[in-house]
């Protein structure tokens, strides 16, 4: 776990230095919002809406909405003069009785553990407290705000219970309780026997979150179909290179990788040297071979001889048309 909060528990005159950890996690199952076609993650860009420009978070303010389009705006100054004196410690007030803290005021748990230098007052406070059967009442200010809290032990550690302020509580106005309902003696006794007959210890350990068992089912499910969608990911800018050896060879397992390359051993991976040989071999293959002297002479002779070709075919046509005319002229003579 890492502590989210360092300070101490202001007990009278005694100050035990605190470390704070969240004491609970959510186990439920999240998902991103993924385009359906490619498993692409959808973004969302901090837009204003009176400009359409893209906002960095330097630029973002806490606004006041006081109504008729009007927004008071609020910088981080303005919370730095503001009166939390509890900012970094935990002010124990007073002593109640556990059974009159209402359970719908409690917010959120948090494990106090001692600092080293204050385990032992941490002991004394803890064993109070389990002597007397109390809670302690405290105000803490967690992320710029005041509130207040229960100090109380859980398994040889002081457990920190955030609470609602009263005003944050709502008031159960609804119009049955305004109406004369009341239960028939007989009906009554037959629910506190229902009751009676379900009588257990609570034990939190029995009880299981189904919908969430069998959602993590239907996604396993998913796997095993291998109905999975990775999308390309956006490569990481390369971190500054300590040693240029393991860079260069870390740059030659990629591009293999990228080739569909089995790596080899290392004992055959080039050296920076070797590296530049092969380089001047391969471009030396890759050169395009130079003409000779003698290509050309070869090829101009191939086309002469090619056109003389033609050049022959051609007369010998018109030879034999021009003997055709003759003969015939020779017939009409004969004729007349």
């Amino acid at each position: 776990m890492r502590a989210i909060w360092k300070g101490a528990v202001s007990f009278g005159l005694v100050s035990i230095g605190v470390r704070l950890y969240s004491a609970t996690e959510e186990k439920d199952i999240r998902f991103h919002q993924v385009h359906r076609t490619d498993g692409g993650r959808i973004r969302y860009k901090r837009v204003c809406s009176v400009d359409g420009e893209e906002v960095s978070y330097d630029d973002i303010a806490k606004g006041y909405d006081i109504g008729g389009g009007e927004m008071v705006i609020l910088d981080d100054e303005d919370f730095a003069d503001l009166p939390l004196t509890t900012s970094h410690a935990i002010e124990v007030l007073e002593f109640v009785p556990a059974e009159q803290v209402d359970p719908m005021l409690y917010a959120k748990a948090y494990y106090l553990e001692p600092e080293n230098t204050a385990a032992k007052p941490y002991v004394l406070l803890r064993d109070a407290l389990t002597g007397v059967d109390r809670v302690a009442i405290v105000k803490v200010a967690l992320r710029q705000r005041e509130q207040l809290a229960t100090l109380r032990v859980r398994e040889g550690v002081l457990v920190l219970n955030t609470m609602l302020w009263p005003d944050e509580v709502r008031a159960p106005a609804f119009d049955f309780l305004d109406e004369d309902y009341s239960a028939r003696p007989q009906e009554l006794a037959m629910a506190e026997s229902l009751i009676d007959s379900m009588a257990a210890d609570f034990e939190p350990d029995a009880y299981t979150d189904n919908y969430r068992e069998a959602l993590q089912e239907v996604i396993d499910a998913k796997i095993e179909g291998r109905e999975v969608v990775a999308p390309a990911e956006e490569e990481a800018a390369p971190a500054p290179a300590v040693d240029l050896m393991a860079a260069l060879r870390a740059s030659v397992d990629r591009a293999r990788a990228a080739r569909g390359e089995s790596g080899a051993p290392r004992s055959s991976e080039p050296t920076p040297i070797t590296s530049a040989k092969s380089a001047r071999k391969a471009a030396v293959k890759a050169a395009p071979a130079k003409k000779t002297t003698k290509a050309a002479p070869a090829k101009k002779t191939a086309a002469k001889a090619a056109a003389d070709e033609d050049k022959q075919a051609t007369k010998k046509t018109a030879a034999k048309g021009t003997a055709a005319k003759k003969t015939a002229a020779k017939k009409a003579r004969r004729s007349a």
